[in-house]
């Protein structure tokens, strides 16, 4: 999932952007802007780092139990040909 600290990057680049006179306006603007963000972003179907690491090395042991069973057929089906 997107940082919470990158959101606070981007929303403090737009209040920065904004002239001084209208600050009160910006932090308004920020807090609506997060806000939105996490709001948007909590509803993406996306996993975390850790989920999508976990699923990796699962995958990876599962393709490497497959090889060995596909090798153990091969040889099954050379005996049985014989």
């Amino acid at each position: 999932m997107i940082n919470a600290k990158k959101i606070e990057e981007i929303a403090q680049q737009v209040t920065d952007a904004i002239p001084p006179s209208l600050k009160t306006l910006a932090n308004d603007l920020e807090d609506k802007t997060k806000t939105v963000l996490q709001r948007k972003l909590s509803q993406l179907d996306v996993v975390t780092r850790e989920e999508f690491d976990v699923q990796t090395q699962v995958l990876i042991k599962t393709r490497a139990k497959i090889a060995e069973l596909e090798t153990r057929l091969a040889e099954l089906e050379a005996l049985s040909i014989k």
